[in-house]
């Protein structure tokens, strides 16, 4: 069923007449709606900390399995799930400068650098040892070592999985993320680490944006400042390691191990552009505000799509084999940063 939607959605969006713009605005419409649901989600008490990402894939599975999705809604979800999503990660690069990678320093970069390749690679290898899935054991990879919910969704685009593993991936940095978020403060006072290398391994180690600014802030200012930039510094790493899972990792299809059979993800070299545009260039302070918010929102609606999309019954179907890959990842990642915190 989802095949054949994605299928449909292929044929059907060729966006240079005005009927294909029609088939598309119901689904499109729809993923707005929950987006901004989720952003009103966002004011709750006790909800504030997550982000409308994650907020937004629970509504759209929610739906999905309650009342269902109507066929007339499939081309805009497509549209979402795929051109927003692309477009949402290439206005990311708006965000980031080289500056900021130099501002964490040769020890910092080093850290990060090692942290999200081994964890990577750590991640892979646990998920084969134990059987899980290897679609999802890539994306649930790719989550865990750069930057939670985005880079699933980015890495899908070369992995190709279906929206369940996308969901149960989302779903895994999500739950381990948001126990790092609570932890990692308690955890400051027995470790009594200086406010910059806790800012560092919160920055080099957390999976979401939003879960290190709350984890860092906790503690103080300088480690809030420090590990923010540390994680956007990771953050930087997503197009590199997408460009790396397209060119590297071998196919995953039944006929053939060949490797690099999927696309190549240009989406990528957009958002490497817009760094290094807003690393020469002074974007004024309210563009790359604005930029942000746009971003944020077209993520959001991109993982409503996913969420319309996804099935519970296939969810459960996983086991829980992938979650023991992603629990096993986010504690790998925790250590690892830890020891090379405080061994440099």
């Amino acid at each position: 069923m989802f095949q054949q939607s994605v299928e449909t959605s292929k044929s059907v969006l060729n966006f240079n007449s005005h009927d294909a713009i029609a088939r598309a605005l119901p689904g499109v419409g729809a993923c707005v709606a929950i987006a901004g649901v989720a952003y009103g989600l966002r004011m709750l008490p006790g909800v504030h900390d997550f982000s409308p990402m994650i907020i937004a894939i629970a509504l759209g599975i929610l739906i999905r399995n309650t009342i269902g999705t109507h066929a007339a809604l499939t081309v805009g979800i497509g549209f979402s799930m795929r051109r927003l999503l692309r477009l949402a990660i290439i206005l990311l690069g708006v965000q980031l400068t080289f500056g900021q990678v130099a501002e964490t320093g040769v020890r910092g970069v080093a850290i990060i650098l090692a942290a999200v390749g081994t964890t990577f690679l750590f991640t892979l290898a646990v998920g084969r040892l134990i059987g899980a899935d290897p679609r999802l054991t890539r994306l649930i990879a790719a989550g865990t070592s750069i930057c939670g919910a985005s880079a699933v969704a980015a890495a899908n685009s070369v992995v190709d999985a279906h929206d369940e593993d996308v969901a149960y991936a989302v779903a895994c940095v999500t739950v381990f993320g948001s126990i790092a978020m609570f932890a990692y403060p308690l955890l400051q006072g027995a470790l009594d680490l200086a406010p910059r290398d806790y800012g560092l391994w919160a920055g080099a180690s957390i999976h979401e944006i939003a879960q290190v600014v709350a984890a860092t802030f906790a503690v103080g200012r300088e480690a809030g400042d420090f590990g923010t930039v540390a994680k956007l510094t990771r953050v930087m790493t997503l197009a590199p390691m997408v460009f790396a899972m397209a060119a590297f990792l071998p196919s995953l299809g039944d006929a053939t191990s060949e490797r690099a059979k999927v696309p190549l993800p240009w989406f990528a070299l957009g958002f490497i552009a817009l760094v290094a545009v807003n690393s020469v260039v002074a974007i004024p302070p309210a563009i790359k505000a604005d930029t942000s918010v746009v971003s944020t929102f077209l993520l959001t609606m991109a993982l409503a799509a996913m969420g319309l999309e996804t099935s519970i019954a296939k969810l459960k179907a996983k086991g829980m084999k992938p979650a023991l890959t992603g629990a096993l990842a986010s504690l790998f990642i925790a250590s690892l940063s830890l020891i090379l915190v405080r061994l440099t």
